[in-house]
C-alpha cells in the first residue's frame, strides 16, 4: 500500500498573497480624532441644552462636519500591492496598476502620474518641507564631517546642535536621524516597487476612479438641512 507523497508541489497549499503596504499620516489621524471629539462634544451639548432651532442646527452641523473631517484627516491612505497602487483620497478612490503608472513626483505635494498624464495627489503622504530641510542639513553635516575624516555622529559628549532625540535633547553619538524625510522615503519605496513590477502581466490594466459617496451623501444631506434651517429662519 503506497502512501501519498505530500511533498509534491500539487499537494502543497498555495502561497499566501503578499499583504498590501499601507501608508497613512499619523498626525492627520490624531488631528481628525481630536476635531471629531470637539465637534461631537459641542454638538451634543447643543442638542441637550439648546432651545428652539439650536438642536436642529447642531444636528445638521454634525451631519455635515463629521464626514468632512473624517474624509480629510482619517480616511486618506495609500495601499501598495504587488500589482497596483490604490489611493484613498478624501472624496475619491483611485486604483492605478503599476503598468499604468507614468511616474511618481515629489515637489510641494506627492503625486502619481498616470500614463495618460493625469495627476493624482497622495493625500496620505503629505510633503513636509520642514522635515525635508532637516534631512538636507543632516546630509550636508555628514558630508562635511566625512570631508574632515570624522565618522558622522561619532563625536562624543554634549547636546546635539540639531536638537535630535525626544523633546529636542539628543546626545552626540546617538542616531543622527534619517538622511531623507519620511515621506520622501515612502516615495522611494513606491518608485522601487513600480520599477520592479511595471512589466508584470498581472500589473497591467486601466486606471479606475470611484467617488466616495459614503462621504459625499451624508455631507450633502447635512449641508441641505443646514441651508433649509437657515433659510426658514
Amino acid at each position: 500500500m503506497t502512501t501519498p507523497d505530500h511533498s509534491s508541489p500539487a499537494s502543497q497549499p498555495p502561497a499566501p498573497a503578499a499583504r498590501d503596504r499601507i501608508y497613512r499620516s499619523p498626525l492627520g489621524i490624531a488631528a481628525g480624532v481630536l476635531l471629531i471629539v470637539v465637534v461631537l462634544w459641542l454638538g451634543f451639548d447643543a442638542l441637550i441644552k439648546g432651545h428652539g432651532r439650536v438642536p436642529w442646527l447642531a444636528l445638521a452641523g454634525m451631519i455635515l462636519a463629521v464626514p468632512l473631517v473624517t474624509a480629510f484627516t482619517i480616511r486618506p491612505a495609500v495601499f501598495a500591492s504587488e500589482d497596483r497602487l490604490r489611493i484613498r483620497n478624501p472624496l475619491r478612490v483611485i486604483t492605478v496598476p503599476w503598468g499604468a503608472v507614468g511616474g511618481l513626483r515629489s515637489s510641494y505635494s506627492n503625486e502619481v502620474v498616470a500614463g495618460s498624464g493625469t495627476k493624482y495627489q497622495l493625500w496620505a503622504v503629505p510633503v513636509s518641507l520642514r522635515a525635508r530641510k532637516k534631512a538636507t542639513r543632516r546630509q550636508e553635516r555628514a558630508a562635511a564631517e566625512a570631508a574632515r575624516g570624522i565618522t558622522p555622529g561619532s563625536s562624543g559628549g554634549g547636546l546635539a546642535p540639531s536638537g535630535l532625540g525626544f523633546g529636542g535633547f539628543g546626545l552626540r553619538g546617538s542616531d543622527p536621524g534619517p538622511a531623507r524625510a519620511q515621506t520622501d522615503k515612502v516615495m522611494d519605496d513606491l518608485r522601487e516597487l513600480q520599477e520592479r513590477r511595471a512589466e508584470a502581466e498581472s500589473a497591467q490594466g486601466e486606471v479606475t476612479v470611484r467617488w466616495a459617496y459614503e462621504v459625499i451623501a451624508p455631507a450633502v444631506a447635512g449641508a441641505v438641512l443646514l441651508a433649509i434651517l437657515l433659510a426658514v429662519g
